[in-house]
């Protein structure tokens, strides 16, 4: 029996200024938004709360992109209000004018001749567009790594496709679900049947004939590969093997030609974090059914509330759970959706989960280890300075792989080429 103690648990879900977990991940380029949110020059403002800090994202006249503090040095007021014109955003309050880095540019009280505004610089990150997303880093300039290079957000448009929810909860325990293959069989199992991004998939019958996998963790130079083993036809099992880069970047093995589905789990604060959420090809785009099903919440994605990234289905409505669908085994839970199947379960075990009240088996073999991995780093980066896996961009080239091997074969060794980025192959699948 392993349970966490509690000085642990404290240090990996806090992730504010200053502490150990906010520090890691504040030495990686992490989604702040989707570039949806920032579609034209001078569009309006974007609030954006990440590792507890409250920022405004925007886009100047000239297209560039911007993360600073939301509040106007002045007097506080918060720059969502701001006027975005001119190559800046301008305090409606009393003038005041910030460009892209934080810089004040402008004080309207002040005499022409002043050198005031040099000396006004709100805290700014950078925002660069890559894919679908705009990346920020929110650590030291000095050590900023170069830019990501996941593989969904470097295909051409057409074959790629990401989305966001809230969830309400701590960023670890909605990651934990992300690595934990052994759920799928029983809270995912009228998906497998009948989620048109999921069915009708060979290794589907393996998901659900097999509800004892067993697991195999291996180090990657990134974080890890989670193997989860099931059996297959005699002297053969269906392995999926899902690879983890820290801090949060989680890949879901591959179904049939289904484009691959993962995650992104970011803390908003210390009692919720966005999820964000990709599907993608890596040879072909994806068809118009596909993308449909994408953005009606079919696979990994949600149906938000319109204007919002805010799940229809969330806390404050018992997640439209429907018991006699949960009896008839339409829905396992009684909820709609792979994805708020898992948020609804996690968020159940409160804003920040008490894991010194856990009894993990082996099939946690996972989520143990990479805590492990997640409190060396953090303890590393504080104590020594050093610089955590998966920050190098080498890191991101990985893939997930679901494949049927002889029972005698590592899935590690046999699979070395399958879960690594090869452009212009295909995935390794059943």
């Amino acid at each position: 029996m392993l349970v966490l103690r509690q000085d642990i648990n404290e240090l990996l879900t806090r992730t504010g200024p200053g502490t150990p977990m906010g520090e890691l991940y504040r030495q990686y380029w992490i989604p702040a938004c989707l570039a949806e949110e920032l579609p034209e020059d001078d569009c309006a403002p974007v609030r954006i709360k990440l590792l507890s800090e409250r920022l405004i994202a925007f886009r100047d006249s000239a297209g560039r992109y911007g993360l600073i503090d939301e509040f106007c040095a002045h007097r506080g007021a918060s720059l969502w209000f701001g006027r975005n014109e001119e190559g800046g955003l301008r305090c409606p309050y009393h003038g005041w004018k910030y460009d892209v880095t934080g810089q004040c540019v402008e004080v309207p009280s002040e005499a022409d001749n002043s050198r005031f505004c040099r000396n006004v610089k709100l805290t700014a990150y950078p925002l660069v567009k890559i894919g679908d997303i705009l990346w920020t880093h929110m650590g030291d300039p000095a050590t900023r790594p170069p830019l990501p290079e996941f593989e969904f957000a470097l295909v051409p448009p057409e074959q790629t496709y990401t989305s966001k929810r809230l969830q309400q909860c701590n960023w670890l325990q909605a990651f934990e679900g992300g690595i934990d293959s052994s759920h799928v069989t029983f809270l995912h199992s009228g998906g497998l049947k009948n989620d048109p991004l999921f069915k009708g998939a060979k290794g589907n019958e393996y998901n659900q004939k097999d509800t004892k996998p067993f697991f195999e963790v291996a180090d990657s130079d990134g974080g890890l590969f989670v193997g989860a083993r099931r059996n297959a036809e005699e002297g053969t099992y269906y392995w999926r093997i899902t690879p983890w880069v820290m801090p949060s970047f989680t890949m879901v093995p591959p179904r049939g030609d289904h484009p691959i589905h993962g995650h992104f789990w970011i803390p908003i604060d210390d009692e919720n974090c966005w999820v964000y959420s990709f599907d993608y090809h890596p040879v072909r785009p994806l068809s118009a059914a596909e993308r449909q099903a994408m953005i009606d919440g079919h696979g990994v994605h949600s149906e938000n509330i319109p204007g919002t990234y805010r799940p229809v289905a969330n806390r404050d409505n018992d997640y439209l759970m429907d018991r006699e669908k949960q009896r008839t085994g339409e829905y396992y839970s009684g909820v709609k959706g792979i994805a708020i199947q898992d948020a609804s379960l996690q968020e159940s075990m409160g804003p920040i989960a008490d894991r010194t009240r856990e009894r993990l088996v082996p099939a946690d073999a996972g989520i143990i280890k990479a805590r492990q991995k997640l409190r060396k780093a953090a303890v590393a980066l504080r104590d020594h300075g050093t610089t955590p896996p998966g920050v190098d961009p080498a890191h991101h080239r990985v893939r997930s792989a679901a494949v049927v091997l002889p029972d005698a074969e590592s899935f590690l060794d046999a699979c070395s080429d399958d879960v690594r980025v090869r452009p212009g192959v295909p995935i390794a699948s059943v």
